[in-house]
């Protein structure tokens, strides 16, 4: 369900960026460990859930929007589509999410390349974990947030 007011809508931006500072911690831990490749695996991963809880968070997941009245999918639809967000809206697939890997993959290929440095190089591939999941996380949030808002200012709730 849509957030009903501009109260609802701030509180559930809260609790998803606690969320994805959750999200982003787990993603840290795995950057840390030396072995390469299992941070991006583990990102993926937490993506994979992730993104969909959010969605859920702010009533844009796929199920959510199936089962509203007609004028109001399609007023969320637009809105959608406005934001030009990927992950609003649509089923999350390990396809659509290796796309947004591949756009932050400058991040990814720097925290590899800091595997190769032990301890330092670990403890800086962490942060750069936990700043990439934190922005991606946030992001989303953001995309949602500025749809169910406009939705509220529009009398669409």
């Amino acid at each position: 369900m849509l957030p009903a007011s501009l109260a609802q809508l701030d509180a559930i931006r809260e609790e998803c960026r606690a969320l994805v500072r959750q999200r982003a911690a787990l993603s840290a831990g795995a950057s840390a460990l030396p072995a390469p490749g299992v941070d991006v695996a583990a990102d993926v991963a937490i993506l994979l859930q992730l993104i969909p809880a959010i969605n859920q968070r702010f009533g844009v997941a796929p199920e959510q929007i199936a089962a509203y009245d007609a004028a109001r999918k399609q007023m969320l639809y637009q809105l959608i589509r406005r934001a030009g967000s990927a992950l609003l809206g649509l089923e999350v697939t390990r396809t659509l999410l290796a796309a947004l890997v591949k756009r932050a993959a400058g991040r990814w290929a720097g925290k590899q390349a800091l595997k190769l440095v032990p301890v330092l190089g670990w403890a800086a591939n962490a942060a750069i974990g936990f700043a990439a999941m934190r922005y991606v996380g946030n992001s989303h949030i953001d995309d949602c947030y500025a749809v169910c808002r406009r939705m509220l200012e529009d009398g669409g709730h």
